[in-house]
């Protein structure tokens, strides 16, 4: 089975039988070690959607930022995982969902959420955790990690302070540049009010999406460098897109970088700053945070953007680490 690594959402969940038009399946009746979870019980009261079944059983509903959806029976299950010693260890009784139905844009079998809500294996564990993502597209690359628990590598790179609000990874992001010269744009934009806004690191998502005003300086600056030499594509909505081949048109074009609170950077090169939606056609993979033409006051930090880094989520300090790395050297 396939799930997405997503830091945005807290449940673990897989495609569990009956499932109408699902492909990859997991059979609960085969399993010795599997039980629901009844609507009284506390992991069943801690989730945002509810739902109680006929048999007393708690059904979940998990919705998704870009539309999608998946429902089923919170359940526990015995889950085995290798270690770095070519060991294995056991959890017991982990809470995960037994997804049951799906949106048809559904793609994969499951979700593996690492958010630290209370039904987040992470949280179940009090677990640190860290994962490095070389190519985000390449089927054929085999180095993408995840690592839970005491393997995880979270002392190596440039640390910058965590805040874990509502389940979810909050990071203080001071500012932005483009060749080594800093984008004018208000610190402030990025920071987190009582209720709202701030910058989160989210794997759901392969894009990034900033606030207006960071979008557009951000936006501003491509334009420049890039409306000299090739013409802007206006096919997809709300993008800054243009005709060309990524790999030739964008060749010697400069590296932008996030700036974090403490020192800490992400670097982007091309693959990380745009992408390919069609053959004659690429566009910058940062959007503006738009739900429903409404501007938004939260930012989101995308899994492309993320590319070529080790991020160690250290919970217990507090804080998030990056290391530029080639993922193929941290096999051994």
């Amino acid at each position: 089975m396939f799930a997405a690594m997503d830091t945005g959402s807290s449940l673990l969940w897989i495609q569990c039988s009956p499932c109408p038009g699902c492909s990859r399946i997991f059979d609960p009746s085969r399993s010795s070690s599997y039980a629901t979870l009844p609507c009284d019980s506390e992991k069943c009261r801690y989730l945002r959607h509810a739902y109680c079944t006929p048999n007393n059983e708690c059904m979940y509903l998990q919705r998704y930022g870009i539309g999608l959806s998946a429902s089923g029976i919170l359940s526990t299950e015995q889950l085995i995982f290798q270690t770095s010693d070519e060991g294995t260890m056991r959890v017991e009784d982990a809470v995960f969902g037994c997804g049951q139905s799906t949106n048809e844009e559904f793609a994969l079998s499951g979700v593996f959420g690492l958010g630290f809500d209370r039904v987040s294996l992470v949280s179940q564990l009090n677990s640190s955790f860290s994962y490095c993502i070389g190519r985000l597209y390449d089927s054929n690359y085999l180095h993408n990690k995840l690592i839970l628990g005491q393997g995880a590598i979270i002392d190596e790179g440039d640390a910058t302070p965590l805040q874990v609000i509502g389940g979810l990874y909050y990071v203080t992001l001071e500012a932005i540049s483009v060749e080594g010269i800093m984008l004018d744009i208000n610190p402030s934009i990025f920071r987190r009010d009582d209720s709202d806004g701030g910058v989160i690191i989210d794997t759901g998502t392969d894009s990034t999406w900033f606030v207006k005003d960071a979008y557009e300086a951000l936006r501003d600056a491509v334009i420049i460098t890039v409306d000299r030499s090739l013409m802007r594509s206006y096919s997809e909505s709300n993008k800054l897109c243009y005709y060309g081949i990524m790999s030739c048109d964008l060749a010697g074009f400069p590296t932008v970088r996030f700036h974090f609170a403490g020192g800490a950077e992400l670097a982007l090169g091309i693959d990380s700053m745009f992408h390919q939606p069609r053959a004659d056609t690429f566009c910058m993979a940062v959007n503006p945070t738009i739900i429903d033409d409404q501007h938004m006051k939260y930012s989101l930090i995308g899994t492309r953007a993320q590319q070529n880094y080790n991020v160690g989520y250290d919970i217990g300090r507090k804080q998030i680490t990056f290391q530029m790395t080639d993922c193929e050297f941290l096999d051994d």
